[in-house]
């Protein structure tokens, strides 16, 4: 495992793609609502990318036809947007965009709930999202990689959610995915030292259900083995001597 430490100067590069990604969420937000298909959001995400003059990270990468990945309800992640798939009120769907800017990734990832959410729902997105703000906590220098996928696991399991063991975070930089993969499982003080330069994509994938998921036949779209709903969220997370410093936030 060969982890890419960044210079300052390098992070603060990752931080300008990271800014440029919040806008481009930004600006599919509003458009998260009853009656919008996946493609809506798709399109307003190229828009906005292009305007910004960056690139879209995901498409084109192994192949994968789009810019987003739109997930809804029972999908966990790499749902590809399409005109068919229209949002309905109790939805959720998960958007998650990687853009590139001079030379360097940022990778975010937010589930949205679609008109009202049952108190249910609402706690599979509120535990989810806490989950990230408490790992990205331990993304500290001395610290070990275990202790981010143990804070996730430890929140998730306690509220009686399944954690996804197929899909984890990573490392990132110059490349999509970079050393170490980023568990949201583990052990407390195992694994590799965190170092100050190092970056990692910190992204918890959470079922209500059971933690069990599959790919579809498209190659991408992974779902929930047992149809429940599944949350999504993401932030690209540099580990300095000052302690977490958020790129994407």
């Amino acid at each position: 495992m060969a982890i890419m430490i960044k210079t300052p100067q390098e992070i603060e590069k990752m931080r300008h793609s990271g800014i440029i990604l919040r806008q481009v969420h930004e600006a599919i937000r509003p458009i998260v609502q009853v009656g919008a298909t996946t493609m809506d959001l798709e399109e307003a995400a190229v828009k906005k990318i292009a305007e910004l003059k960056a690139v879209a990270a995901f498409k084109g990468y192994h192949g994968f036809p789009a810019a987003l990945c739109t997930s809804v309800n029972h999908q966990v992640v790499h749902g590809i947007p399409n005109v068919k798939t229209v949002l309905k009120d109790g939805d959720i769907v998960s958007i998650d965009c990687g853009v590139i800017v001079d030379g360097f990734y940022s990778d975010c990832a937010v589930t949205y709930a679609v008109g009202k959410a049952s108190p249910q729902t609402r706690k599979l997105l509120d535990v989810t999202q806490a989950s990230l703000e408490e790992a990205i906590k331990f993304a500290v220098v001395g610290g070990r990689l275990g202790d981010i996928g143990n804070a996730v696991q430890e929140m998730c399991e306690a509220a009686g959610f399944g954690v996804v063991r197929e899909f984890v975070g990573h490392g990132i930089g110059r490349a999509m995915h970079e050393d170490p993969q980023v568990p949201n499982y583990g052990v407390a003080g195992k694994g590799p030292r965190l170092k100050a330069g190092m970056v990692l994509a910190i992204e918890p994938m959470i079922n209500a259900g059971g933690a069990e998921v599959k790919v579809l036949k498209d190659g991408w779209t992974a779902i929930t083995l047992d149809g429940s709903y599944s949350a999504h969220f993401e932030h690209t997370v540099a580990i300095t001597k000052d302690g977490p410093y958020v790129l994407t936030r």
